[in-house]
């Protein structure tokens, strides 16, 4: 059965309330409440976006992440009463989409939960390639040296967003608004997405040739066509 959003979380009456929440208002949602229950959960099922908690009763959710990240690239949203920057860079840096903080908003949560299904469920046509790197925007795919690389969702959506304004300065609060559509998304957050991106598709992600940084501004996407 394919399911809009599965929320991982061990919090049950949480994770239950959540869950009926969302189905009340149009977002057919499963909940699990382990790492076990998650893998037994993708042997029959399939979600569009999961929320997945840190701390899980056997086992870690940056664990499962990782494990998740090589099968999947859906949206990957962060639930956490845990408030370390610290934890939130880690959510990143293995393949999270974003960080949510506990105890949370059910309708603003439902609001970003609905977004972000919007945002992903459509698709772009078309493609790019130079001969190096190939992007084909309707299957997501993405290939540098003629070897296919991993982006996350919102990685993908990022670069995406940067690739249609070719050559354009990009400013942060137009990335936070029109990517993430959240004004008040940090720069560390960008920045930690950004470096994954150029370590999938730069020769040298330390000089980069395509996702350039605009110092005081932003970043803008340098095609090798030109």
């Amino acid at each position: 059965m394919k399911y809009d959003c599965l929320i991982i979380d061990d919090e049950r009456m949480l994770a239950d309330s959540t869950a009926e929440y969302f189905n009340l208002f149009g977002v057919k949602t499963a909940v699990a409440y382990s790492v076990y229950d998650c893998r037994k959960f993708f042997e029959l099922h399939t979600a569009d976006l999961l929320l997945l908690d840190i701390n899980l009763g056997d086992g870690s959710g940056f664990a499962l992440c990782r494990e998740l990240r090589e099968k999947m690239d859906n949206p990957i949203l962060f639930i956490s009463a845990r408030t370390s920057d610290d934890d939130k860079i880690v959510a990143l840096g293995i393949g999270g989409d974003d960080y949510v903080q506990k105890p949370y908003s059910l309708g603003v949560l439902h609001a970003k939960v609905k977004a972000v299904l919007k945002r992903y469920g459509s698709n772009t046509g078309g493609e790019y390639d130079d001969g190096r790197l190939r992007v084909n925007f309707k299957s997501r795919e993405v290939y540098a040296d003629k070897e296919r690389v991993k982006l996350t969702a919102l990685e993908f959506k990022l670069l995406s967003y940067l690739m249609e304004r070719e050559g354009q300065v990009v400013t942060k609060s137009e990335l936070f608004e029109k990517v993430w559509e959240d004004k008040f998304t940090g720069d560390g957050t960008l920045n930690v997405h950004i470096h994954k991106i150029r370590e999938a598709i730069e020769r040298n992600p330390n000089k980069p040739e395509y996702v350039i940084t605009v110092w005081g501004d932003g970043y803008k996407f340098l095609g090798g066509r030109q």
